[in-house]
């Protein structure tokens, strides 16, 4: 038998404690809010370009707080301005427009935190990127031939189905922690719940949609609720550094704007990727 040193070295793995948590104000919230990003991706533009461009304007303004820790300041203005800017390059002239004005937008965003003393220059230029990028590629896969409105609508469900999920499986069963340093109330029973969710939504979504093969939809659900639950943990290790709980205080059960599409801002590029991959949108995959 081992010693009682030896087994004093012997680490367990963290657990979370199965509890009731605040899903009810979650699936409130996310019940209030839903309506409003379906009716702007079923009515096209201008309304969803306007939609985006105050969902990133809200975004810019709430990681600039988290990086500064305090109002926009100089870095913080001209981060919102570039996501507003590309946006609307993105709308009306060309996407490589928009991809162009992010990454000269990102350097000055740098320079700017640096020139101003701001605690986190590198953090603050990466969040240009992390909120642009997905901005610009939603409006690119909504005007994509093979893409489109519909594919939006099912990365809208696979994301909304993960989180839910995640959450209510991590709550009731706890268990092992996934990434205890970067986001202690994630569990590995959570991210199956998760995938679980969101491959019944993929298989859904593709019965609906009459869709590419139902197994290609399991899968690729299941591989975005990984994404997903990886975009959120992104942003957990963000709020870990900057030690803040919520990006803000706008979505009640949620936090902020940016805690309540993190995972979203994940699964867009690698959509955008896999439908360029692919040559057409995952919906019609065989």
């Amino acid at each position: 038998m081992p010693t009682t040193a030896a087994a004093s070295a012997v680490t367990v793995p963290p657990l979370v404690r199965a509890e009731r948590g605040t899903l009810a104000p979650r699936i409130l919230s996310a019940t209030v809010l839903a309506p409003l990003p379906i009716a702007a991706i079923w009515f096209g533009f201008p309304w969803l370009p306007m939609l985006v461009a105050a969902g990133g304007a809200i975004m810019s303004w709430e990681w600039a707080r988290l990086c500064r820790g305090d109002g926009l300041g100089v870095s913080g203005s001209l981060l919102l301005a570039t996501i507003v800017v590309a946006v609307t390059a993105a709308a009306l002239a060309e996407f490589s427009i928009a991809t162009a004005i992010i990454a000269f937008g990102s350097i000055l965003v740098g320079i700017a935190a640096y020139w101003q003393g701001d605690r986190a220059p590198v953090w603050l230029a990466l969040g240009t990127l992390w909120v642009g990028i997905p901005c610009v590629l939603l409006l690119w896969l909504e005007e994509a031939k093979t893409a489109g409105p519909n594919l939006l609508f099912f990365l809208l469900a696979i994301v909304w189905a993960t989180d839910i999920g995640a959450y209510a499986v991590g709550k009731l069963i706890g268990g092992p922690r996934l990434a205890p340093r970067w986001s202690p109330g994630k569990t590995w029973a959570g991210l199956i719940g998760g995938m679980t969710a969101a491959a019944l939504t993929g298989l859904i979504a593709g019965w609906l949609l009459v869709a590419g093969s139902a197994l290609s939809l399991v899968v690729v659900s299941a591989a975005l609720a990984i994404v997903e639950q990886f975009g959120d943990l992104a942003e957990s290790v963000a709020k870990r550094r900057f030690g803040v709980k919520d990006s803000s205080g706008l979505i009640p059960g949620h936090g902020g704007l940016l805690d309540r599409v993190d995972g979203l801002l994940a699964v867009i590029p690698v959509a955008a990727l896999l439908t360029m991959l692919g040559g057409d949108g995952v919906l019609s995959w065989r």
